[in-house]
């Protein structure tokens, strides 16, 4: 909780800076698909966590991110991610 509140608050005051780097998701027009990179960022942000490893897959018909992630404290972990508007996906 502590870690997330901090990447909330780091969030909003880098977004109130003039010249901030705007988020992956203002880049992405509505109803467009996130780039790879734009989803690395924005699972990177989302889960306080480095992404080591990328997959592109298919699930029910339609293509998806599967991503490995590595915590600061070891923790490993994979999540799906639909490119079209970054809403992670629950394995089958």
């Amino acid at each position: 909780m502590a870690v997330a509140l901090r990447l909330g608050l780091g969030l909003m005051c880098a977004a109130a800076l003039p010249g901030a780097a705007a988020t992956p998701a203002a880049s992405v027009p509505a109803g467009a698909e996130f780039s790879r990179e734009q989803t690395i960022e924005l699972v990177q942000l989302r889960y306080a966590a480095r992404v080591v490893r990328t997959v592109v897959i298919e699930q029910d018909g339609r293509r998806l991110y599967e991503f490995r992630l590595l915590s600061s404290n070891g923790k490993v972990w994979t999540v799906r991610i639909d490119p079209h508007g970054g809403a992670e996906v629950p394995s089958p």
